[in-house]
């Protein structure tokens, strides 16, 4: 990683990240988070930004498939990994399997936290399939849902995995 440093001796970093399968170089900061990254160095804003404290998992994407709260990651940490976001579920015009069971299953009631909820579920059904009911509550165990609505986000998960 490039360091480059200005005028006023302050340092900044010179960062590639693959996206969804395309790669974006930028200079960062070194506190610059990987969620404002997403959502503002290349306008994706399908990542949220809820607690920013890695709690609430609204800000969910995949780093190498393993979910993390790109909240409290910074870019310079993510620097030449494969980042996952919810706008890379979808491929070619068409909803992931998660995705169309979420819709199928009314499992997005208001929205916020779906992005975090598909990403995770997806981490979990690439390493495992089919989940039991414990092991999808486990892998969302970090996501929360503010509509207090996980009923249907499990089901959807199930249904996605086959084992609904």
């Amino acid at each position: 990683m490039q360091v480059i440093v200005d005028k006023s001796g302050v340092k900044r970093y010179l960062v590639t990240l693959n996206i969804n399968g395309d790669s974006y170089t930028r200079v960062v900061r070194a506190n610059t988070m990987l969620v404002n990254f997403l959502r503002e160095e290349i306008n994706m804003t399908g990542t949220k930004k809820g607690c920013e404290l890695g709690d609430c998992g609204s800000c969910t994407v995949l780093m190498d498939g393993k979910p993390v709260n790109s909240c409290i990651v910074l870019a310079v940490e993510a620097d030449g990994h494969q980042i996952t976001t919810i706008e890379g579920v979808a491929q070619n015009d068409k909803l992931d399997r998660i995705q169309e069971s979420f819709v199928e299953n009314a499992a997005i009631q208001c929205g916020y936290c779906t992005p975090g909820m598909v990403l995770s579920a997806k981490a979990l059904l690439t390493e495992n399939p089919h989940p039991t009911e414990q092991e999808v509550r486990e892998a969302i165990a970090g996501n929360l849902c503010r509509c207090t609505g996980y009923v249907n986000i499990v089901k959807a998960i199930m249904d996605a995995s086959g084992e609904q």
